[in-house]
């Protein structure tokens, strides 16, 4: 009989990093109504990740790599008691592939999951100090010694193939049975702006703020602008100050705004995003504009789910549209989720990971 027990390998614990809720933790539940046994083995707990992610404290966060190291060696010392190792993102947060290397070697069927251009420097502001420790290059060999692929899109999937046939191209999805739109009061006064993200991405929004003055110009206390991610975030031209991120509230966070935004650089790091901001606004019914850069195209038909603005006169010509026309926020809403329920959720997507884990364990 097939050992159906799955090794989850990943940085952070269970609902704190966006790439792993909604990659996998969010279908742990679903494997296991299917007869998989699933554990995750994470590196940063609590305690750690407020050091591990602030300015500073060099010799506490050797010591928090020197305790991830051990731990990774206690699970390629029990990779054979697993039948698929699932590694999201890489194993080990050096430039080393030491671990993955050796589950590779194990008896278990080694899947590498991955959903950003992480074959491309990217390092935290807290952490530039330690940017010699990484190596982005790990990621094409990473690939090559893996059983499985799975890109979060096409792009991906293109840089995957070049190391290994065995690619499956499955979308960033969103539970939307967890992600309900919360009804709102019709004909409001002010209509929020709101942009959802993180600390390492809030640079993403600083590209609309040329469009957002703009806008504050026309219509003044008619709008408002939120900023959910980063709390030390503040833009006093705009009335911005930021709120952090709170998985208790998050939805309700996000359902306070009328307008979803989703601006980008048009650089290869973007090309690799697979639309997670953009496809959580469509889930709860906002509205959504997007730069029309890598999968947004294809998430977004312009002027029906959602508008891709080619530039700045498009970013204030289509917020300005929907400012001004509640019906036209509600039926590009509706189109949104819609896009999201068909082609974008857990329930759309879910039997294709058990089918290929299925398939693994044949093999």
């Amino acid at each position: 009989m097939a050992n159906r027990k799955i090794l989850f390998i990943a940085q952070h614990r269970l609902n704190r990093s966006p790439s792993q809720r909604f990659r996998f933790e969010q279908y742990l539940s679903l494997f296991e109504a299917h007869g998989y046994e699933c554990e995750l083995s994470f590196l940063i707990d609590e305690e750690d990740d407020k050091v591990f992610y602030s300015k500073g404290n060099i010799d506490k966060k050797a010591r928090i790599v020197a305790k991830s190291f051990k731990r990774r060696q206690s699970d390629a010392a029990r990779a054979d008691s697993f039948g698929i190792i699932f590694v999201q993102r890489e194993a080990f947060m050096t430039g080393t592939t030491i671990f993955e290397r050796k589950f590779a070697k194990s008896n278990a069927k080694l899947v590498f999951d991955f959903d950003d251009s992480i074959w491309l420097s990217n390092v935290s502001e807290a952490n530039k100090a330690l940017n010699f420790l990484k190596n982005a290059g790990k990621t094409a060999k990473i690939v090559s010694v893996s059983d499985h692929i799975i890109a979060g899109n096409d792009y991906l999937a293109d840089y995957a193939r070049a190391f290994n046939r065995n690619v499956s191209i499955i979308p960033t999805t969103i539970d939307t049975e967890s992600y309900k739109p919360i009804s709102k009061k019709l004909a409001k006064d002010v209509v929020t702006i709101g942009w959802s993200g993180s600390i390492t991405t809030i640079q993403h929004f600083n590209h609309a703020v040329p469009v957002l003055k703009r806008l504050k110009e026309k219509y003044a206390d008619r709008i408002s602008i939120s900023v959910i991610g980063d709390g030390n975030y503040e833009h006093k031209e705009l009335g911005v100050k930021g709120k952090g991120w709170n998985a208790s509230t998050e939805i309700e966070d996000l359902c306070a705004m009328d307008i979803g935004i989703m601006p980008l650089p048009n650089d290869e790091w973007a090309k690799g995003k697979c639309g997670l901001k953009g496809l959580q606004y469509m889930a709860l019914e906002i509205p959504t504009l997007m730069s029309p850069v890598g999968v947004n195209t294809e998430i977004i038909q312009s002027g029906k789910n959602g508008f891709l603005p080619q530039n700045e006169d498009d970013w204030f010509d289509q917020i300005s549209a929907l400012v001004e026309n509640e019906q036209l926020r509600q039926d590009v809403g509706k189109a949104g989720r819609e896009t999201v329920e068909e082609l974008y959720s857990v329930n759309a997507n879910g039997q294709k990971y058990l089918s290929l884990f299925d398939a693994l364990l044949r093999a």
